[in-house]
This record gives structure tokens, C-alpha cells and sequence, in this order.
């Protein structure tokens, strides 16, 4: 029998993390290059998912963002805080499914030669423009920001610029946060513990986010539809965390050395940013938002935020 429910998109960056979480609504995928959702998954949802059929689009973040920015056509998607900014009229926050760093978070490294003098960096490699993590690294160090070539490019190529001389410095997201040492590379600044010294708050990084025009094309509630559902998906990854960490393994990167990252790497990474924040950012997490985003708009890294009221 044929299943005519509505198709939405939910898409994510392709990191353990994310795909821990949303595998019991989507079912299992693999890695894509292009951004346009694998149809048929790998294998179908495993909870109910109600009047909805969830289609999972694993992209680079810097991707999801230029596209949220440019065409609005997911339904429900992944983004840097920053970018969010762009689109919040477009898009809502959820409680669930945002990444914070409680006292860590994006790292600036470089190679050990070079670390007496990293806030002299000439070129720093970072992931995107429009990444939380830039922007709060331009909170913590202006001067280096302002004086560095800025070289944008995929999160998972950052580590190899450094190591190969491309760049003085990278900024590190997702799992190169706990592999960088694996590449020989040193840590200079962890932009997260810095933003809990100054404020005693945890630093949200990523976020998700819905179409508020599901509303419009699926009746009033939809939204909250939607995000009980993205919570129901969390809490079955969680309760079954084996599970949902061999199927996370299948998206983890080589380790720098060249040998598959170990287990007990992604499993450390999952406990990171799947913590509690990201079952319930709660008022505190809201707190901690408006207050990043609060700073960095006086210093004029970002557009003021309008209300923050997550789903």
C-alpha cells in the first residue's frame, strides 16, 4: 500500500552527533555529496512518525546555511546560530536537537612551531562565515580575526591545511575537536571554555530549526508537531545508544593518522554534544543564546536577534 503522507526534509551535517539523533525518524543513510535526500534509506524508521515521512539530508553545515539563506526550502534543517539569525523570520528554533559546549567547544590549533606566535597567524582556516564558532572565535580574539587571511573551507579539511602548511591556524568543529592531536597539531584556544569563564554559560553552537511555513501548508500545530516528534526520535536514540552509536561510526571521519576514528572517540564526541542542552536547551540555553547573540551584535559580528522562542 502506498504511503501518501507529506515528505519533509530534515536536514543535518554528517557527524556523529546529528545522525545519532534523527536515525529512529529517518531510518539509515549514507554519506551524500550533493544536497538532494537518498531515497530509499538504507533501511525504514524504527518509532512512529506519524501524519509525516521524515527524509534525511546529511550536508556540510556551511552548506545548509548558504542554503537557508538562499532558497528556504527545507523543511526542517540544521544551522549555525549565526546563520539563523539570517533566516528567523523564516525559520524556528526547536528545544531539542541544538549542540552547546558546557566549558568546551571549536578549537584554534596549529602546529607546535608555530605556538608562541598563533595570534600572529597569518592565515587561519576556518569552517564558514556563518559559523557560531567564527563568530565567537571574533568575540575572544578580534585582533586575530581581523589581521588573518581567512581561509573558508569544509569542516573535515581544516585539520590537513594546518598540517600540511596551507594555513598557521584552523578552527576546528565536529570530531576534529577530539582527533586534532592524532595530526601532530596543539592546542591554542578552546573558544567554549573561554565563553564559560567570562559568563559562566554554556556556548550554543549549532541549532535546529523549522519551516514556520509548515503551519501554512499543513494546518495550525504543525510545528509543534513536528519538533514532539524530533524529541520522541532523540529520547529512542538515547534509550538505545549502542544502537545508535554503530550506526554514528558509519559517518565518523578518518582520524588524521589515517586509521578509521576508534569507538570510543565517537562515543566521546556523542557525549559532548548530545547532552542535555540538546534534549531540552530549557530557559537557561535560551538564556545563553540571547546572551551570545547579544554581545556579539554590539560588537557587530551578527544582526540583533529578535525574540527567541523555541518550539
Amino acid at each position: 500500500m502506498s504511503d501518501f503522507r507529506p515528505v519533509l526534509t530534515l536536514a543535518h551535517s554528517p557527524d556523529p552527533d546529528d545522525v545519532f539523533m534523527w536515525w529512529p525518524i529517518t531510518g539509515r543513510v549514507t554519506r551524500t555529496h550533493g544536497e538532494s535526500p537518498q531515497t530509499p534509506p538504507l533501511s525504514p524508521p524504527v518509532i512512529d512518525t506519524g501524519r509525516f515521512v521524515y527524509q534525511a539530508l546529511p550536508v556540510d553545515i556551511a552548506v545548509l546555511n548558504r542554503r537557508a539563506t538562499r532558497t528556504g526550502d527545507i523543511d526542517i534543517t540544521a544551522l549555525s546560530l549565526r546563520a539563523w539569525l539570517d533566516v528567523q523570520d523564516q525559520y524556528r528554533l526547536t528545544r531539542c536537537g541544538s549542540s552547546f559546549g558546557d566549558g568546551y567547544g571549536p578549537k584554534v590549533v596549529c602546529k607546535p612551531e608555530s605556538a608562541a606566535q598563533w595570534r600572529e597567524a597569518k592565515t587561519l582556516a576556518i569552517p564558514g562565515l556563518t559559523t557560531t564558532a567564527f563568530m565567537t572565535l571574533s568575540l575572544a580574539e578580534p585582533e586575530l580575526v581581523k589581521t588573518a587571511r581567512i581561509i573558508e573551507m569544509p569542516f573535515d579539511q581544516v585539520i590537513t591545511a594546518v598540517s600540511n602548511g596551507q594555513a598557521d591556524a584552523g578552527l576546528l568543529i565536529h570530531e576534529g575537536q577530539v582527533t586534532y592531536a592524532q595530526a601532530g597539531l596543539q592546542l591554542m584556544l578552546d573558544v567554549g571554555q573561554w565563553w564559560k569563564a567570562q559568563t559562566g554559560l554554556p556556548l550554543p553552537l549549532g541549532v535546529n530549526a523549522v519551516a514556520r511555513s509548515v503551519d501554512d501548508r499543513f494546518g495550525s500545530g504543525s510545528m509543534q508537531e513536528i519538533a514532539a516528534t524530533l524529541r520522541a526520535s532523540l529520547d529512542h536514540a538515547l534509550k538505545r545508544r549502542d544502537e545508535s552509536l554503530d550506526y554514528a561510526m558509519t559517518f565518523a571521519l578518518a582520524s588524521p593518522d589515517g586509521k578509521h576514528i576508534t569507538r570510543e572517540r565517537v562515543d566521546r564526541y556523542v557525549d559532548m554534544y548530545v547532552n542535555r542542552w540538546t534534549v531540552d536547551m530549557g530557559d537557561a540555553g535560551i538564556e545563553a543564546i540571547q546572551t551570545l547573540l547579544s554581545r556579539c551584535a554590539a560588537q557587530g559580528l551578527c544582526p540583533a536577534p529578535r525574540r527567541v522562542d523555541p518550539i
